[in-house]
């Protein structure tokens, strides 16, 4: 199996915040938000209509969490990012977001 058919990892998901962190430092003294997106929605699975609800744990970095880091619970936002793992000996997988965009 060819390298590029291994880069795909993007993901685009709506919801509503319904957790975040301070806005806090890493040792580096890069910009961290923290926050969980809950997307609810209705998709067409097998010829049937079928409810999803997941809350999907967010990370921003940077500039993006600089920008967002008045953040509100309850704000409506449309987040596109990778996954990847939480740290290097967690397994859980995190949305680390290039672009948030209020919605």
């Amino acid at each position: 199996m060819s390298s590029t058919t291994l880069e795909a990892n993007q993901l685009v998901i709506a919801g509503e915040v319904v957790q975040i962190a301070e806005l806090r430092y890493t040792p580096a003294g890069i910009p961290l938000l923290s926050f969980t997106l809950q997307h609810i929605s209705e998709k067409t699975e097998a010829g049937m209509q079928r409810r999803v609800e997941c809350a999907v744990p967010v990370m921003a970095m940077g500039s993006i969490a600089e920008q967002h880091k008045h953040l509100k619970e309850g704000t409506r936002a449309r987040a596109a990012g990778f996954l990847a793992k939480r740290s290097m000996k967690s397994t859980q997988l995190v949305l680390h977001i290039t672009t948030l965009e209020i919605i």
